[in-house]
């Protein structure tokens, strides 16, 4: 499966989230360990829902950039 994942730069960190997995976050001092993190998380998160026996949501997310004059 393929997940959007948004990564924001915080005051000293960066953090990452998962539109499509509501609850899945991690952190990280560079983009780099964010994406780490998060692909862990992700992995965490989804065997939890398999786990506990509910459903794992599909990919839905889409994710665009949108130019705009500046």
């Amino acid at each position: 499966m393929r997940y959007a994942v948004v990564v924001e730069k915080a005051e000293n960190n960066y953090s990452a989230y998962v539109p499509d997995l509501p609850g899945c976050i991690a952190t990280g001092y560079t983009v780099e360990e964010a994406e780490r993190e998060i692909r862990e998380a992700i992995e965490f998160h989804i065997e939890g829902l398999i786990q506990d026996g509910f459903p794992v949501p599909e990919p839905a997310s889409i994710v665009q950039y949108i130019e705009i004059a500046a």
